[in-house]
């Protein structure tokens, strides 16, 4: 056989083999699982990147939002604590407030309280200082009274002594001898008197022999002068009283004597009087008492009128005496209660003042609580709307996160699908470096037929690197639809899994039944066709028959 022969047989041979391992890759033979009915997902490799570019940028973009929905939930925070203080603020504040209004309503009611009191002593104050007013006016008209009636009796004293004197000059006048009655007026009345018996004034005394039968009456002011003679006897007389008084003035000319004593204008109205004197007689000291009954018809009762203008004078400058004192001590009492009311009135102004005070006091303290519960409502108005911004941010901070979680189980998704050459690639690739190794013999076995053997030599080493060329193709194109019937085969059985990741605190795993990427799928094709195999043997062992030869030649 000839060079050339040869040649064009190693390139038919080759162009066999590369036309055999085209048709072996670009039929892929899966046998299905009878077992299991999951379709077998794959994707190119550029689908593959967009899938995870996209579910990059929803990382990115969730991954954004969740910084932004953690600042607001933040600041929201922040508000919401800062409202949270100044309601306590304003709740103790209204506390305070509240406080101050019920310790000044105290202090207004104790004043008012104060005030009330005061006031009813006032009032109390001013009626007795107005009931001792009108009983210092009674009083004083009282002391009127008195001394008018004072007056009136020292006036009818007076009228008596005037008629008593009057009756005496009358009586004087009326004696017989003129010279006498003038002479009787100077000395006085001479009337007559007797000596009684004390304890029977029916009886004469046993000293009525010793006495004259007349007594001498004399006016001496408001009172009068008695004067007794003693016509013997004298010398036994110790001592002698009328009604209990001494003698104003005594004589003695041996054993007769006088004794002159003052009595009222009552003992002469009454007309008698007591004796009392003291002896001193042979037989022995004795002493004796009898009753002077003086004859005052000369009067004419004059006497008694007198005694009772004296007495109704005496009592009546006694009740002017009885009356100044009660109206002194009226007045006394009317000043002190002037006084008081004097000194209830300054209290009560006084309270009046406290009283104002304690209100106004009042009212500012209303008005700062009201102020407070105002400011108090607004800060938990504020504070409402703080927690609800919050809880708002908070839920956006979930929805963030949970976006970003669904983000980056996506991202996981898309980075966990697994890329599968097609066969038809494959063949399509094989196919090329076939049809470059048959150019590549073809042009080696023309140049052969016009060349020399050297030139066949290099065209057979030539053939010999399109051979390896197309071993090597064959060999990537086994392995390319072994993977793919791998794939293809674990497909049936189980889905692709992809993983979900979650936020950086929680890593969650969930398994869906469908395919994780939504890239173009495609479904390898399960036709079963034994008779393929049949086929792939062949060309493999064409392809040999090429080789080898080649392989051979160069060796030799």
């Amino acid at each position: 056989m000839t060079s050339h022969v040869k040649n064009t047989l190693v390139t038919t041979a080759a162009i066999a083999g590369a036309l055999a391992a085209t048709t072996l890759f670009n039929t892929t033979t899966v046998k299905a699982d009878t077992t299991s009915s999951a379709p077998v997902t794959t994707t190119t490799s550029a689908t593959k990147d967009t899938a995870i570019a996209s579910a990059q940028a929803k990382v990115n973009s969730a991954s954004a939002a969740v910084v932004s929905a953690q600042a607001a939930y933040g600041s929201a925070s922040t508000a919401a604590s800062d409202a949270a203080a100044k309601t306590a603020a304003a709740s103790a504040s209204a506390a305070a407030t509240s406080s101050a209004v019920a310790n000044a309503q105290a202090a207004a009611d104790a004043a008012a309280t104060a005030k009330s009191t005061a006031d009813a002593n006032l009032a109390k104050a001013q009626a007795t200082a107005a009931e001792t007013s009108r009983a210092q006016s009674v009083t004083s008209a009282a002391v009127v009274s008195a001394q008018s009636a004072v007056a009136s009796a020292s006036a009818k004293a007076s009228d008596a002594d005037s008629a008593v004197a009057s009756a005496v000059a009358s009586a004087f006048a009326k004696a017989s001898d003129a010279d006498s009655a003038v002479a009787s007026a100077e000395a006085g009345q001479t009337v007559t008197a007797n000596l009684m018996r004390s304890d029977d004034p029916t009886k004469q005394s046993a000293a009525a022999g010793f006495f004259a039968k007349q007594v001498t009456i004399k006016q001496d002011g408001s009172d009068y002068l008695i004067t007794l003679t003693l016509s013997s006897g004298n010398g036994f007389i110790k001592s002698m009283t009328l009604n209990g008084e001494q003698p104003t003035t005594t004589t003695a000319n041996g054993d007769t004597g006088t004794y002159t004593y003052k009595v009222s204008a009552a003992v002469l109205a009454k007309g008698s009087a007591t004796l009392a004197f003291a002896l001193q007689t042979p037989m022995g000291a004795m002493n004796q008492t009898a009753l002077l009954d003086i004859d005052t018809t000369i009067f004419n009762g004059l006497l008694a009128d007198k005694s009772d203008a004296d007495a109704a004078l005496t009592s009546a400058q006694a009740a002017l005496s009885t009356a100044k004192t009660k109206a002194a001590k009226v007045a006394q009492v009317a000043s002190s209660a002037a006084s008081a009311a004097t000194a209830a009135a300054t209290v009560a102004s006084d309270a009046a003042v406290v009283a104002t005070s304690a209100a106004t006091n009042l009212t500012s303290a209303q008005a700062a609580n009201s102020t407070a519960q105002a400011a108090l409502t607004s800060a938990q108005a504020a504070q409402s709307a703080a927690d609800a911004t919050l809880a708002t941010a908070k839920s956006n901070l979930d929805s963030a996160n949970a976006a970003l979680t669904s983000a980056q189980a996506e991202l996981k998704s898309a980075q966990n699908i697994v890329v599968v050459t097609p066969a038809s690639s494959a063949s399509s690739s094989a196919s090329s470096a076939t049809s470059s190794a048959t150019n590549s013999a073809s042009s080696a076995a023309s140049s052969a037929s016009s060349t020399d053997s050297s030139a066949a030599s290099s065209a057979s080493s030539t053939a010999s690197s399109a051979g390896s060329a197309a071993s090597s193709a064959t060999n990537s194109a086994a392995s390319a639809a072994t993977a793919t019937s791998n794939v293809a085969s674990s497909a049936l059985t189980t889905t692709v899994t992809s993983a979900v990741v979650a936020t950086p605190a929680t890593t969650k795993k969930a398994t869906s039944s469908t395919p994780a990427s939504s890239t173009t799928a495609k479904t390898l094709p399960q036709t079963g066709n034994e008779n393929q195999s049949a086929l792939v043997a062949l060309g493999l062992a064409i392809l040999t028959l090429g080789i080898y030869p080649m392989m051979k030649r160069k060796h030799a």
